[in-house]
């Protein structure tokens, strides 16, 4: 059973990172598991009013968690998309226990609570943020690999 979720809450203690070895010839996947504080605000003539959240575990797999992992800190508000799931398993008892969890399509940081973002290369260099390009709106190098031309030429129609 599973439906679509998307929300908003806080991360409630550090990220952990599994790593599972590669079968074959397919790259590792890493498994990134967050607890996070799901709110449940409801607007009144005063602004809006907690009216009791929920706590779930998100998992999101991808092969660069341990990367993402370094991004993510406790407190910290993230926005949430993906699937809601019931997770069901045996206890050490063997009595059956049931859980739902967000399976993350995305997480997204949200600038509350955010003190300082600095970008680094994958060398672990500073890399300093670059003036947008005079070109236009689609420079050359808009694209990842560079691969976006600009549509509107810097002369376009006789102007300029």
């Amino acid at each position: 059973m599973s439906t679509h979720f998307m929300g908003e809450g806080n991360i409630g203690s550090d990220p952990e990172v599994k790593m599972l070895s590669p079968n074959g010839n397919q790259p590792p996947r890493g498994l990134l598991r967050l607890n996070v504080r799901f709110d449940n605000p409801v607007p009144t003539e005063n602004g809006n009013v907690d009216k009791g959240g929920f706590w779930a575990n998100v998992e999101i797999w991808h092969r660069d968690v341990e990367q993402w992992a370094r991004l993510y800190q406790r407190g910290m508000r993230i926005m949430v998309s993906g699937r809601m799931v019931l997770d069901e398993w045996k206890d050490s008892e063997g009595n059956g226990r049931s859980q739902f969890k967000v399976q993350a399509v995305r997480i997204g940081i949200l600038p509350f609570r955010v003190a300082q973002v600095v970008f680094e290369s994958a060398q672990g260099q500073h890399t300093p943020r670059q003036p947008p390009s005079q070109q236009g709106a689609y420079s050359k190098s808009a694209g990842p690999d560079g691969e976006w031309d600009n549509p509107v030429s810097t002369n376009a129609g006789g102007l300029g």
